[in-house]
């Protein structure tokens, strides 16, 4: 058994699955221990996963499509229960460099332990920065830059979050009812309140996705506009635990992407509902924080 074990997402997207799980197979560190943590999909991810026939890859399907949010809670509690040291949580787009684990670890002595959670550095497979993952140096602004050993940070993506199965029982879950967008978020706040937390930008990951470009519903393709109800809804909840200047941010962002929406595009009206009634239900939003030892309920 090893000490660390990989919490890889999915849904229906079997091939980059497999660049996840074969990355992941060539860390030069040694192989983790792989936990495929399927949204139940129907893509044949499952054959394909254990077609592979590997003594450390084990395939979990969580019977439904609980969302980005919902299987990494379900995911992290089923793994931190199984006796590891650490937990490094990704997607299945993520491919991470063949040294990426090592560097994760050698940052985790260095540190003599003592942090919230460790993230790598994102890269686009142009070998850009993937906009998207950039690390928040505070709740409103993005890391300066990737120059250094170690970065504080207080805010981080999923797309290779490495942290203590200890944090986890201190912290609790991700929270399931987030669905997709900013459980990442704040799950990493949420730590980075009370522990340091760092990048290691000698850690790097490809994020293989579709589009590397920020999250706002004026840009977006139109088949994606009816998820954004999440993505305003949670940030709401993320942010208020801000105090007034949480609320200003907020308020400026909304106001911002909406006159984005009227300044492109068609659906003026369908889009602008949807952002303020996302803004509206997270006022009300209030989940709880479930612990690994409570009964994992998914309540969206």
């Amino acid at each position: 058994m090893s000490a660390v074990a990989a919490v890889v997402v999915t849904y229906n997207r079997r091939e980059l699955l497999r660049r996840c799980l074969n990355a992941l197979d060539a860390q030069t560190a040694g192989t983790p221990d792989i936990w495929v943590i399927d949204n139940a999909s129907t893509d044949g991810t499952d054959e394909m996963v254990k077609a592979r026939n590997e003594d450390h890859v084990f395939y979990c399907n969580t019977g439904e499509n609980l969302g980005g949010a919902g299987g990494f809670s379900w995911g992290v509690r089923r793994v931190a229960r199984e006796g590891y040291r650490y937990l490094w949580v990704m997607d299945d787009d993520c491919l991470p460099e063949p040294g990426a684990l090592e560097a994760l670890l050698a940052a985790d002595r260095s540190l003599g332990g003592q942090y919230g959670w460790l993230s790598s550095r994102a890269l686009a497979p142009d070998g850009t920065d993937q906009p998207m993952n950039r690390q928040r140096s505070t709740p409103y602004r993005d890391i300066a830059g990737y120059e250094g050993d170690c970065i504080p940070a207080v805010m981080a993506s999923f797309v290779s979050l490495f942290l203590p199965v200890q944090i986890v029982r201190s912290f609790g879950l991700p929270i399931a009812e987030f669905f997709i967008w900013s459980d990442d978020w704040e799950y990493t706040r949420r730590i980075s309140r009370k522990m340091p937390c760092y990048v290691i930008p000698a850690s790097r990951v490809i994020h293989a996705m579709r589009s590397g470009g920020v999250v706002n519903i004026a840009t977006d393709t139109q088949d994606r506009w009816p998820r954004y109800r999440f993505f305003y809804r949670n940030d709401v909840y993320l942010y208020r635990r801000e105090g007034i200047r949480g609320w200003i941010w907020l308020l400026a962002k909304d106001v911002w992407h909406s006159v984005q929406v009227l300044m492109h595009g068609p659906n003026k009206g369908m889009r602008l509902a949807i952002l303020w009634k996302g803004f509206c239900s997270g006022i009300r939003f209030d989940p709880p924080v479930q612990g690994i030892d409570e009964q994992w309920e998914n309540n969206r």
